[in-house]
């Protein structure tokens, strides 16, 4: 059962949307930023994008990415869509095949060198004209090397960074992420899915659609340990529910530090800055099923409670109904009882229809998920 897109059901709630993308073989993110910009009078505007992934170093965990993004502006100049990498996308890509002209990236392992270097340069330009800001500024010093690799060095010849041509095929793995949407979000979405679709781009097979609620009125203690404990509650339920894929990386459950935090006895009594205070020092992950990290952090450019459970989605109906139903999780939190439950439940129709019913969700939404319910159940495993 479909949700129409003239009745959208996520009404009163501010979300941004990340939805990951593959571009067909010979097409690249660039591409789609440009597609979307072209529809509204606008432009394109080249930007990097810092991203992590694992290191097969010893001692060195991760190495920190600048890739190039592409971010659509409208004709005034206000964002429509980022059109980024994402590092997690592996599968459907030739790893063998030749770096793309004009593409590259900057690597480095440490997340603070990556952010200063990210400041000075210059994402429009080709390498090595990209890095000629760098001496002046940071006393830096660039070396060329074979393969158009440039190492960047201080004035001891510490290394910074690595300057290096994007793998091949990186160009094809889109994120793409809206700006805070405050109405129509089925139909702002389905604007950029139908372009996309139209230029052939897929869904990756480790692909995700994460949703970033505003966190504003989740700054109560109560009501975060209301959602801490609907989620944990219904975390395998919600999971099946939602279609979460097996080849999902970097997701999970919450910490057992922060569930700890949460369901503490006096936790949904404290102050809100006592409760966040309390929450960041359970050292919050953003790589689990819901990200906390955000609201324990206060980040003043990214304050929002996300979701990583959904698969990724060609089309805004899936996207909007998959919203709907965590709204509901949200304003349950708000506005509920307390819950106290930590353990998880096990799959149990009559148990998600039960949730289904206690979530304020318009009629539409819920009959949805119920019918969806009984789609998986009688699927099986």
């Amino acid at each position: 059962m479909a949700v129409p897109l003239s009745n959208p059901v996520v009404s009163n709630w501010r979300c941004g949307f990340e939805m990951e993308l593959m571009a067909p073989a010979g097409r690249t993110r660039a591409d789609l930023a440009h597609t979307l910009a072209s529809a509204c009078g606008g432009t394109v505007r080249r930007v990097l994008h810092a991203d992590s992934e694992p290191s097969l170093v010893a001692g060195k965990p991760v190495f920190q990415n600048l890739t190039l993004g592409f971010e659509a502006l409208d004709a005034g100049g206000a964002l429509v869509a980022r059109c980024v990498d994402d590092l997690t996308l592996q599968h459907d890509l030739d790893r063998h095949a030749a770096p793309r002209a004009g593409w590259w990236r900057v690597v480095s392992d440490d997340e603070r060198l990556i952010r200063i270097l990210a400041r000075f340069l210059d994402a429009e330009a080709d390498l090595p004209a990209a890095l000629s800001a760098l001496p002046a500024a940071l006393g830096a010093r660039v070396d060329a090397h074979e393969g158009g690799v440039y190492r960047i060095v201080d004035a001891l010849g510490a290394p910074l960074g690595l300057a290096v041509p994007l793998p091949g095929e990186r160009e094809r793995p889109c994120e793409l992420v809206t700006p805070p949407l405050d109405a129509d979000h089925a139909a702002r979405l389905e604007a950029l899915l139908g372009p996309a679709r139209d230029l052939g781009f897929t869904r990756p097979l480790e692909g995700a659609t994460h949703v970033h609620f505003d966190a504003a009125r989740l700054c109560d203690a109560r009501a975060l340990a209301n959602l801490v404990a609907l989620l944990t509650r219904h975390a395998l339920q919600l999971r099946r529910l939602c279609g979460t894929p097996p080849t999902f990386r970097r997701v999970g459950g919450l910490s057992p530090a922060v569930l700890d935090c949460v369901f503490a006895r006096d936790f949904a009594d404290l102050p809100w800055e006592a409760a966040r205070a309390r929450l960041a020092a359970a050292e919050p992950s953003k790589y689990c099923d819901y990200n906390l990290k955000n609201i324990a952090h206060a980040r003043a450019d990214r304050h929002t409670f996300e979701v990583r459970i959904f698969p990724t989605f060609l089309h805004a109906e899936p996207i909007v109904a998959a919203a709907g139903l965590f709204e509901g999780l949200l304003r349950r939190s708000l506005d509920g009882p307390t819950v106290r439950v930590r353990m998880p439940a096990a799959w149990s129709l009559r148990g998600v229809l039960r949730l289904l019913d206690d979530l304020p969700l318009a009629p539409n939404l819920r009959a949805h998920w119920r019918a969806e319910a009984r789609r998986v159940d009688a699927a099986g495993a």
